[in-house]
């Protein structure tokens, strides 16, 4: 422990001080103070210096465990069926998808619980291993035999 108290790395720094003084006997507020924290870290620090010993002094990633993706595996494949049909299919007035236009369109129809952000929908769409593109407009017709015109096929 004194040799952390002497690291180059403040956060391990910080925490030696923290732990050494906890057994020192002085309490949250008075290390707190003496160290220039809150006392809400001097407390996540004692308890994780009891939960872990000296591993505890090792910054860890600030990212919750907890973390799961809001669609799981069976969300994100009612998902990609979703993309693969018209937007005019579901009642909307275009035949473009935005992501803004696709978690609304998830939240109708079940597929999630709530309303979803843009960002939450593009990385759904990335774990299907597909990369999200803006539409590209392009000119097209009703017409059964806008094909057959378009090539030059009218006489």
């Amino acid at each position: 422990m004194e040799a952390a108290r002497r690291s180059s790395h403040a956060f391990r720094v910080r925490r030696a001080q923290i732990v050494l003084a906890s057994a020192q006997g002085h309490s949250a507020k008075p290390i707190a103070q003496l160290i220039g924290c809150s006392v809400q870290t001097v407390r996540n620090v004692i308890r994780a210096f009891t939960a872990d010993g000296l591993a505890c002094l090792a910054k860890q990633s600030n990212r919750p465990k907890s973390a799961k993706p809001m669609l799981d595996a069976i969300q994100c494949e009612q998902l990609r069926h979703l993309l693969h049909q018209s937007p005019r299919r579901f009642g909307k007035s275009t035949g473009l998808w935005t992501l803004a236009l696709v978690a609304q369109v998830c939240h109708e129809h079940g597929v999630s619980a709530r309303l979803l952000s843009d960002e939450t929908v593009r990385r759904a769409i990335k774990r299907l291993g597909a990369n999200w593109k803006r539409a590209k407009h392009w000119i097209t017709s009703p017409d059964p035999q806008y094909a057959r015109k378009k090539n030059g096929g009218i006489a």
